[in-house]
């Protein structure tokens, strides 16, 4: 066996994504042989690549078929998790990824499913940051259990910096560590606006492959001043399948797709799915229709991400400061990750394709 050869034969294994080799990619590093043993690096687009194990399988074989059938092939993985972005030095510069969370409506679930999209990547190794910018009703603080506390203020070349709180390995910042929760917020657009460029100006983000952030329900002026100030690699669209929802949904992907805005949208996910009862986990009751979301993905031409199931662990969870990505819950925690594998793999096609 020779490193020629074996990258040769790895020249045949495809990136399921990218529609290219892993050579051409130039994913393979560091080809080690001894006798027999090879060994080499794989450097995945994202550390929360969900198809780790299909180009394992691709690359053994590729080796034991066109090199030698006798060979014992170890396959490392790494990861340099991609970026589109040209503007890394101007804001937020340690974020490779920046990630809007929206609904057309309220009452769809979207804190829920961006928090535990926040652990499920985190829980495949990416560093991930979650900021609440619902302004007038944050939950974050509530969902990860830390109501009441505030959070560290640090000094960074004379320029105070507010640090984030970590919970679950996630950095999460949120109005409602600010602010008294008994109190409303009761802000013209101008303050609100103000308050969102500090979340992103005035916070120590530090390094994050992801940065997700829960928007508020609607279309309006945090929108806006959102993806004028950040440069958002893409939004995800959160839906139920009722008929009420998807005419909401179906207005904020029309926004994000006007000339003035022009941000991806990486695909839809579709929330309250399908009621299952703890004691019949193997039943399914489509409580508010059924593929509404699918639909409107085909509709639209975008990518549909996945289906949440309506669990009651799951609302417990978020009452809690327990997300169910924390639980033993395996049947959500098994949607919420394949959710977050279709949107990683979304989002290193568009920056592949940027």
């Amino acid at each position: 066996m020779t490193t020629e050869l074996v990258m040769n034969a790895l020249s045949n294994v495809q990136e399921p994504d990218l529609g290219k080799d892993l050579v051409t990619l130039n994913m393979v590093k560091d080809v080690v042989i001894n006798g027999n043993d090879v060994s080499f690096t794989v450097v995945l687009t994202t550390p929360a690549c969900p198809m780790k194990d299909m180009i394992m399988n691709a690359c053994i074989n590729a080796v034991k078929l066109l090199v030698n059938k006798e060979a014992n092939v170890t396959v490392n993985f790494t990861s340099n998790t991609t970026t589109n972005r040209m503007d890394a030095k101007t804001i937020l510069g340690g974020v490779k990824n920046i990630i809007a969370i929206v609904s057309g409506k309220g009452g769809v679930g979207k804190s829920t499913v961006s928090a535990n999209l926040a652990l499920a990547l985190a829980a495949s190794g990416a560093k991930v940051g979650l900021m609440d910018a619902d302004i007038y009703g944050p939950s974050q603080h509530i969902m990860f259990g830390i109501r009441g506390e505030r959070p560290l203020m640090k000094e960074n070349g004379g320029k105070g910096l507010i640090v984030p709180i970590e919970k679950f390995g996630i950095k999460v910042m949120s109005i409602g560590l600010l602010i008294d929760e008994k109190q409303a917020v009761v802000w013209r657009g101008p303050m609100v606006s103000s308050a969102i460029r500090q979340f992103v100006s005035d916070v120590d983000w530090g390094e994050l492959d992801y940065l997700i952030i829960d928007m508020p329900p609607g279309t309006g002026d945090i929108h806006l001043t959102m993806v004028q100030t950040v440069p958002v690699t893409g939004v995800i669209v959160v839906t139920t399948p009722q008929l009420v929802a998807l005419a909401d949904a179906k207005k904020g992907i029309a926004m994000f797709g006007q000339a003035q805005l022009k941000v991806p949208v990486i695909g839809l996910v579709e929330n309250m799915s399908y009621f299952t009862p703890a004691e019949l986990p193997d039943n399914k009751y489509y409580i508010f229709g059924k593929n509404g979301g699918k639909n409107l993905a085909e509709e639209f031409d975008i990518p549909f991400l996945g289906q949440i199931p309506l669990v009651q662990s799951i609302r417990e969870g978020g009452d809690l400061g327990i997300p169910i990505m924390i639980s033993d819950d395996e049947i959500s925690k098994n949607a919420f990750l394949a959710f977050a594998g279709n949107a990683v793999r979304g989002i290193a096609v568009k920056n592949a394709g940027s």
